[in-house]
């Protein structure tokens, strides 16, 4: 009996000796496979600017993003652990980007036209500009509960519109809530039917506030 007992014994044996290196490296390769470079990550942000500005986001698929990359949609969910996350990241992108070309528009300019016209300009650049982010910023249309830091960020950027509006010598009685929204909407549906080699996004502006203004 005791020789088989032994047997026993020095086959678990062998068979544990087995299995613990299969269990432990099955791991060690899949977190390889999920660490993105930080090089990379300014790529995968950029080219989910991209998808999202072009088709949406709720037309947007982290498998869209991760095949337009070239990595496992593991890898991307590794870094970003949701498409909320990783549209949250584009936006704060997008955000930061587009407020920094309107500042630099309206810097040095005293007229409150003049200066609404300059950010306005810069805002329908950036929609219309294939290496911008801005067309991110009304991408979220179609989504039906925005993560809160995604409408704080909005805010953020609309306060700017907001403040420029605010100085004009506009009539008594004008909302200027309503010509704010009005105003953005107008520009954001620029990217829908504007086509190159057309009017410039300037000229389309400045024929905008001719319509909208009034003295």
């Amino acid at each position: 009996m005791k020789p088989m007992g032994s047997k026993s014994r020095t086959t678990r044996t062998v068979a544990s000796s087995r299995t613990r290196p299969g269990k432990t490296s099955r791991p060690r390769a899949a977190s390889k496979k999920s660490e993105i470079p930080d090089d990379r990550r300014q790529v995968v942000i950029n080219e989910a600017a991209r998808l999202f500005g072009t088709k949406g986001y709720e037309g947007t698929s982290m498998r869209d993003i991760a095949a337009a990359v070239k990595i496992l949609p593991g890898s991307l969910y590794h870094h970003f652990p949701s498409k909320e996350d990783l549209f949250v990241a584009v936006y704060a992108f997008a955000v930061s980007q587009s407020l920094d070309a309107v500042r630099a528009a309206i810097a040095n300019r005293t007229d409150p036209w003049t200066r609404l016209e300059a950010a306005c300009i810069a805002h329908t650049q950036g929609l219309l500009d294939n290496n911008s982010y801005a067309a991110v910023l009304i991408s979220h249309l179609s989504v039906s509960h925005l993560p809160n830091q995604v409408v704080s960020l909005r805010d953020s950027y609309e306060s700017v519109f907001k403040e420029l509006i605010a100085e004009l010598p506009l009539p008594q009685g004008i909302d200027r809530r309503i010509f704010r929204l009005g105003l953005l909407g107008s520009m954001s549906w620029t990217i829908t039917w504007y086509r190159p080699g057309g009017e410039t996004p300037a000229t389309i502006v400045r024929k905008l506030l001719n319509i909208m203004r009034r003295e």
